[in-house]
């Protein structure tokens, strides 16, 4: 399956969310500069722990705030909610190219949402240095998308020269 041939169906930023949250979202993009932006996030998050608008925003938030590890956890909390879904393994590992082929036509707007999900997943453990599990969440995604649409080829090229960059001691 071509994870570019499809037509977007079930965007997740199209799905309602509880009263206030988009609210709150919004006075937290207008409180960024300020410094007050968190605090109407926590809030959203709180009212929505599922919405991926709410973790999306998160994500954005701790990473452009440099705090990754915060960034991590709102991502891997999202990938937590797409995953049933899609209908995937519960650990990404176990993941296999029939349950991309064999999933219905209109969950692919999902299932590319998942992968890039995973995608960020692994790239936050690259700049965490986590280097062993980025490697092996892009050589996943390599293994998943031979046509390279999600684009987790260069970024495995970048964690394996980091790694032969610095000499690194595998932590397995």
């Amino acid at each position: 399956m071509d994870l570019l041939d499809f037509e977007a169906q079930g965007l997740y930023f199209e799905e309602p969310d509880v009263a206030g949250v988009n609210e709150l979202i919004a006075t937290a993009a207008e409180n960024y500069a300020n410094g007050d932006a968190e605090l109407s996030l926590l809030k959203a998050y709180f009212l929505a722990p599922e919405s991926l608008n709410v973790l999306v925003a998160l994500n954005r938030f701790y990473y452009y705030q440099h705090r990754l590890e915060e960034a991590l956890a709102a991502t891997t909390k999202a990938l937590d909610v797409i995953r049933p879904t899609v209908a995937f393994p519960e650990d990404w590992r176990d993941l296999q190219s029939s349950h991309i082929s064999d999933a219905p036509a209109n969950l692919l707007t999902w299932i590319r949402l998942y992968l890039f999900t995973l995608k960020a997943v692994g790239f936050l453990n690259m700049r965490l240095e986590n280097l062993d599990l980025s490697q092996a969440i892009f050589e996943k995604l390599v293994e998943l998308d031979a046509k390279d649409r999600i684009g987790a080829q260069g970024l495995l090229e970048l964690v394996v020269k980091r790694k032969t960059d610095v000499g690194w001691v595998s932590a397995a």
